[in-house]
């Protein structure tokens, strides 16, 4: 028998959006219904997010994270934290105070999960600028989510909108350096990390599909090769280890073969940062989730930013938190029910 999930709520960057699209999604009492949900949160900037949204969501107070199992019920359970800052956060532009609120509330969350208290972890918009003044030295929230959890192994961000997976053999990356960084070793690595990732959510064999690097998938090497002497390759070492994975196929045509009632693959990899990203949120903006990928914790945001420019305007849509949120949830059973076997 499987227990009632327990997930946290971060509000992300205090400046932004996350405020508010936190208490949108807080206020859907079906939502609540689905785990005992700990916002991790200073009290005056949930108020303020509910003041904007235009709505107000029921919750309880604790003084201390400690006390969440026992206020778990069908109400959010508010542990009240501000962290190192002090004072009101500046709507609408980047801070020192504001990305420090959010890695001290991230830091809390993380060792609740790490205690075995919380199942997963769902968080709203943080803002990269905030981050690095606040003292962040990594260029994205994934390496510094593995240095807190301890993880020394792989990882890799993935992207999901619905039912489909995109994840990227480069990142944050120049695109004059992602051929250089592309290797067989690469390419398999981050599949198998995809593969792995859809089997948490419940999937048992998921189908993955290879994206080229070059226009036309390189026409047979007159405009590259890195089709023929690398992505080939590594696809075929994937399918002798019996993953069903093919490809590489052409990155305008791939995004294709994943829509409608004839979708072919449940997951894309593709080889640097836009190739996926812009047919994503093409598809459906308000609907992408990123995951933080290969870590002990399920942990999920929004695919899109803080949106500084609509602070406070009551416009800001939730449904790509609701997403992340649904994401979690399904990752966090499938493991509650794997160690319950």
């Amino acid at each position: 028998m499987t227990t009632k999930l327990r997930i946290a709520m971060v509000l992300g960057d205090p400046a932004g959006i996350g405020p508010e699209i936190a208490a949108k999604l807080l206020a859907d009492a079906t939502l609540r219904q689905q785990a005992n949900i700990l916002l991790i949160a200073d009290r005056a900037a949930a108020e303020q997010g509910m003041r904007y949204a235009g709505v107000r969501f029921p919750y309880s107070v604790i003084s201390s994270p400690d006390a969440f199992t026992e206020a778990a019920g069908d109400v959010p359970a508010l542990y009240d934290f501000r962290g190192n800052t002090s004072g009101a956060f500046a709507l609408g532009q980047s801070s020192e105070a504001g990305g420090r609120y959010c890695l001290d509330t991230l830091k809390v969350a993380i060792s609740l999960a790490l205690a075995g208290t919380l199942d997963g972890i769902v968080y709203a918009p943080l803002n990269k600028t905030s981050l690095h003044l606040a003292g962040m030295k990594s260029n994205g929230e994934l390496p510094w989510f593995a240095e807190q959890v301890g993880h020394t192994g792989p990882f890799c961000e993935f992207n999901v909108l619905d039912d489909l997976w995109t994840s990227r053999v480069t990142s944050h990356v120049a695109i004059k350096d992602v051929s250089a960084r592309l290797t067989q070793e690469a390419i398999i690595e981050i599949a198998d990390l995809t593969h792995r990732a859809l089997r948490q959510t419940g999937l048992a064999e998921p189908r993955i599909a290879v994206c080229g690097l070059n226009p036309h998938n390189g026409d047979n090497g007159s405009c590259g090769r890195e089709e023929l002497d690398i992505i080939t390759p590594a696809v075929k070492r994937l399918q002798q280890q019996g993953m069903r994975v093919a490809g590489p196929f052409p990155a305008d045509t791939i995004f294709l073969k994943v829509q409608g009632e004839n979708k072919e693959y449940d997951a894309i990899v593709t080889m640097y940062h836009d190739q996926g990203q812009i047919a994503m949120k093409l598809m459906g903006f308000w609907r992408g989730v990123t995951v933080q990928g290969g870590l002990s914790i399920p942990i999920a945001t929004t695919a899109h930013g803080t949106g500084f420019d609509i602070v406070g305007k009551g416009r800001a849509n939730p449904g790509s938190l609701r997403q992340a949120f649904a994401v979690v949830c399904r990752m966090a059973r499938t493991r509650q029910q794997a160690a319950a076997r």
